[in-house]
């Protein structure tokens, strides 16, 4: 997946906008950031703790982590140019709805890709 495929894809989901926050680019569903770029071949997400041991389990060469207690917390680093385009948008799809309010989840139905 390319830079620009992700951030086309980030800015297809329900009420998904572009932002900064310190610098760095992010997207966010409503105030709720669920994706930033901070560098050129690796996005961060936002997934739980259980999501995140899940994701390193069967993708350790395209996610790690991110050092401290971010990561600790979920925050996840993909390398969207190695990982499988349907790995990247799974996961960018999980951070929406980990981040979306309820009330904005229930009106739409997130597909997951096949």
């Amino acid at each position: 997946m390319t830079r620009e495929e992700l951030i086309s894809f980030a800015l297809g989901l329900p009420e998904a906008v572009e932002g900064v926050h310190h610098g760095t680019r992010d997207f966010r569903v409503r105030t709720r950031i669920f994706l930033t770029l901070p560098e050129h071949d690796f996005c961060v997400v936002r997934l739980t703790p259980e999501q995140q041991h899940m994701t390193l389990a069967v993708a350790p060469e395209e996610t790690y982590a991110v050092p401290g207690g971010w990561g600790l917390r979920g925050a996840t680093r993909v390398i969207f140019g190695l990982a499988r385009d349907q790995l990247v948008q799974s996961l960018i799809r999980q951070s929406w709805q980990n981040v979306a309010p309820k009330t904005l989840q229930r009106q739409y139905v997130i597909i997951p890709s096949p």
